[in-house]
């Protein structure tokens, strides 16, 4: 994963609006959205917008505006979730997003505000695992993320690896212990201690930095929700673009594909990275 992310020379700017979207009670959050509405979507009536709540977790609240009932103009509102700057830089995030827009890879990205970002609500339907074992989805989804990583770095700009610096951020976030009796009883029954996290990042470390493997433009995030299937258009975009992050949100057993979809998928991924580079 780059450390940096270079922008295009000649993308758009991205507006910067000085607002800030309250997510704990509807109607200021209703009031936040409307804000934005203004200055993204000035001729539509505040009155005859709706707002839906697409996504509400820990990491980003996700809320769709549109006027009328056919919602074929949908302006997309992300709230980042409380302190996750800790964990993603949010900088990094807005150009990695820009990149791949100038790439045809990610929906348009309208502006950013005090607490997150604003962009282009895509048609189709979110997959589930089902979708993904389907091998006319698996492979597109496997064209699409040659095609990301094809992405070459700007004016020359050789991207390193920011992995271990990565790594030893999160380590300075992990706590020692909780006040409260019984978490800090699962804490230090459940998770290896920090003496053993250290160890096995260093024994990683040591297996994957003789790797030479080449450092490529990630999604970072490739959850089935996150991808955008058009049936009819027999395609599909992702809608949470790449982040200054190396892993993933850890998944449950039951939602991995069997190794032999993932195997058809990476041969699919190889042979397009030919086509793209």
């Amino acid at each position: 994963m780059a450390n940096y992310i270079h922008v295009p020379s000649g993308s758009p700017e991205v507006p910067k609006l000085d607002v800030t979207v309250q997510d704990q009670e509807e109607q200021r959050c209703r009031e936040g959205a409307l804000s934005l509405l203004q200055h993204l979507r000035p001729h539509w009536d505040p009155q005859e917008v709706t707002l839906q709540v697409f996504t509400d977790g820990i990491t980003n609240k996700l809320i769709g505006c549109y006027v009328g009932n056919a919602m074929e103009d949908v302006v997309l509102v992300r709230i980042y979730g409380n302190k996750t700057e800790l964990l993603v830089d949010r900088d990094e995030e807005v150009k990695s997003f820009r990149v791949l827009q100038a790439h045809g890879c990610a929906p348009q990205l309208y502006c950013t505000f005090n607490n997150g970002l604003c962009y282009e609500f895509i048609q189709g339907e979110a997959l589930d695992p089902k979708h993904v074992c389907n091998p006319a989805i698996f492979r597109l989804i496997a064209r699409q993320l040659a095609k990301i990583h094809a992405i070459h770095a700007h004016n020359g700009w050789i991207p390193k690896s920011n992995l271990w610096l990565k790594m030893r951020k999160y380590f300075s976030l992990i706590p020692t212990g909780f006040a409260d009796e019984d978490l800090n009883k699962r804490f230090l029954s459940d998770i290896p201690s920090s003496q053993i996290l250290q160890e096995e990042m260093n024994w990683m470390k040591r297996i994957l930095s003789n790797l030479g493997s080449p450092v490529v433009l990630c999604h970072n995030d490739l959850l089935c929700k996150n991808i955008i299937y058009n049936e009819k258009q027999g395609r599909y975009l992702t809608l949470a673009v790449s982040r200054d992050e190396f892993f993933d949100v850890l998944c449950g057993p039951l939602i991995f594909v069997s190794n032999l979809i993932q195997m058809q998928g990476l041969k699919t991924c190889m042979k397009s990275l030919n086509i793209f580079l």
